[in-house]
């Protein structure tokens, strides 16, 4: 890592608490936290009026206010405690049938109790609210957030008052031409405070962030920093790994960052044995404790090596959708769910598309050995040539590497997803390449990129495979092209001498309905599509991995069609009701036998 880097680094993960500004918080589920889960009063709002005054000015006694009728003659048009509940955390959708496609805004309020203690601060988290978040406590507001897929908190200490208090959520889920992701997308735009909120209870000092992994291709070497948030002055830091003998009190450099750099020879995590060191940090009066793996992870030409060997990614994208409540997934449950059937599929990597997902599938697969590549939602035709656009891309991405880049089985950055080719994209992606390898130079670069198409062959020519360091793409044929035989006649052809991982191929189908293999819907048209599949992709020589679409069936506003979509991409190998369609157990077949696929091999 460059000194350079390293600098900007801190400088985007070391955020100082003031008001209103979001504090990057490592390792929030394991605090002296009270949880604010459960059920929430809410009011919706399509037309903003508890925001917006009849000038459409903010109003300072806003819904906010949770204000109470002074009098019997006092006018106050809403009333939280009389209006409806929703659960959080969950969607909105698919808890109120009036709300199932609902855009617009949802207010949300919680009272809760808190005593305060001298000499403590609170803080309060949000694991994620979709789309954009303006939380107010007591009445005052404390802090905004757009996107709606990575985590965000604010310190409330001064707005505390007493041991009774109140937080009020403003919750706007309308889609955005200027937005990250767009309009324009082919996943459900689930509103709602979707992921775990809590309020977080530290000393005056705390730990605020650190960031602990080998060094960038060593493997005897850990390196890393820690951030102390408050009036850290002659307060040292002490680590420890007690496992690998590690002890060491750290010294601050400057803004309460400490440094480090120890030779260590810890266990490799790896997909097969999947280790994690108790790391504790003690800073002050505040101590935290985590569970680590160190591993490496780099290319060789067009080889991927984890920990200095060759890994095939054997695995498959995923939207986050729940398997319990089909709709957004939100729990550990869920991500256990999901997981059980990644496992029998016989995957050593996921895909999570298209934007971040919710931390408890990132921890739950580090402990289970399953490697994640992880995005942000730029996708398709965002505004490339909007700097506010570029600012919120930006942002989201460096809120996804702060909060997981302390996970082993995190390998891979995606800074987008099938973004047509154009001189402003490439300066756009450039820019997040650039962000991502300051913040995180342990990590490899991917994006979907798109390919070019001559007669039989199947081009690898993307400018933006340039400064990749993994080559992602997509294609559909035998569905969106052609019959699914005739992938059988295509050769790839790469004008770079990097890894390649089809991030997704595919094709749809209804659970249980039956016919020939040239029906479209049918799980045997499925079928076809991924026996044909597999045996063109096993050709490829610089193929490294992949990552067919989709595990499960998921919702999407694109796929109305009456009696077979009604609202569901049906491109699973699972439907909603958890029942595995044939093209599953070809693809398990394929990841459990390691052998080289023939015509003969699925039964044609």
């Amino acid at each position: 890592m460059t000194m350079l880097n390293f600098k900007l680094l801190l400088l985007w993960f070391c955020t100082i608490s003031l008001s209103g500004q979001q504090i990057h918080l490592q390792n929030v589920h394991n605090r002296n936290i009270i949880s604010l889960n459960g059920y929430w009063k809410i009011i919706i709002d399509p037309y903003e009026n508890g925001f917006y005054d009849y000038r459409y000015q903010e109003n300072p006694n806003g819904y906010f206010k949770n204000k109470k009728p002074a009098s019997e003659s006092d006018l106050v048009e809403y009333d939280f405690d009389r209006s409806d509940s929703l659960y959080v955390p969950r969607d909105w959708n698919t808890q109120n049938e009036k709300l199932f496609m609902y855009e617009g805004t949802v207010w949300y309020k919680k009272s809760f109790d808190l005593k305060i203690s001298e000499g403590k601060r609170y803080l309060i988290n949000f694991g994620a609210v979709n789309y954009n978040a303006v939380v107010y406590v007591n009445g005052d507001k404390i802090g905004e957030h757009t996107g709606g897929f990575t985590q965000f908190t604010f310190e409330i200490t001064k707005y505390l008052k007493g041991e009774k208090n109140f937080v009020v959520v403003k919750v706007d889920n309308k889609r955005l031409r200027e937005g990250v992701p767009t309009l324009n997308t082919d996943w459900w735009n689930y509103g709602g405070i979707t992921r775990d909120v809590s309020v977080i209870i530290v000393p005056e000092t705390f730990v605020q962030d650190y960031f602990i992994q080998l060094a960038e291709n060593e493997s005897n070497t850990i390196k890393g920093w820690i951030k102390l948030n408050g009036n850290n002055t002659g307060i040292p830091v002490k680590l420890s790994i007690p496992e690998i003998n590690l002890n060491e009190t750290l010294t601050e450099n400057d803004n309460g960052i400490f440094n480090f750099e120890f030779n260590a020879n810890p266990k490799l995590w790896d997909t097969e044995n999947p280790y994690l060191y108790k790391v504790k940090i003690i800073g002050g009066q505040d101590t935290t404790t985590d569970r680590i793996g160190f591993r490496n992870i780099e290319t060789e030409g067009s080889t991927i090596l984890l920990n200095g060997k060759p890994v095939f990614l054997k695995g498959i994208s995923s939207h986050e959708e729940s398997p319990i409540t089909n709709g957004r997934a939100a729990t550990e449950d869920d991500a256990l769910a999901v997981l059980e059937v990644v496992k029998e599929l016989g995957c050593n990597y996921i895909r999570l598309a298209h934007y971040p997902h919710n931390e408890n599938i990132i921890r739950a697969a580090e402990k289970s050995g399953i490697l994640i590549w992880s995005e942000i939602p730029v996708y398709w035709t965002i505004l490339w040539n909007n700097s506010q656009t570029y600012s919120n891309a930006e942002n989201q991405l460096t809120e996804m590497i702060s909060r997981d880049k302390n996970r082993a089985n995190v390998i891979i950055w995606s800074v987008a997803n099938e973004t047509p080719r154009s001189d402003s994209r490439l300066k756009f992606l450039r820019g997040l390449i650039d962000k991502a390898r300051a913040l995180d130079p342990t990590r490899l670069i991917s994006a979907a990129t798109e390919l070019s198409y001559d007669e039989n062959k199947m081009i690898i020519d993307d400018p933006l495979c340039e400064i990749l360091d993994i080559i992602g793409a997509n294609e559909y044929l035998g569905w969106y092209g052609g019959k699914p035989e005739d992938a059988q006649k295509i050769s790839w052809v790469s004008k770079f001498n990097k890894p390649l991982i089809i991030s997704e191929f595919g094709g749809g189908a209804l659970y249980g309905f039956h016919a020939d293999k040239n029906t479209r819907w049918s799980e045997e048209y499925q079928e076809n599509v991924y026996i044909n599949q597999l045996i063109m992709l096993d050709k490829i020589p610089f193929l490294q991995g992949m990552s067919p679409w989709i595990l499960m069936d998921f919702r999407s506003p694109r796929r109305p069609l009456p009696g077979i979509q009604d609202f569901w991409n049906r491109k699973g190998l699972v439907s909603p009701e958890g029942n595995k369609k044939k093209a599953f157990y070809i693809l398990e077949q394929y990841y459990k036998s390691k052998k080289t696929w023939r015509n003969n091999d699925f039964g044609n």
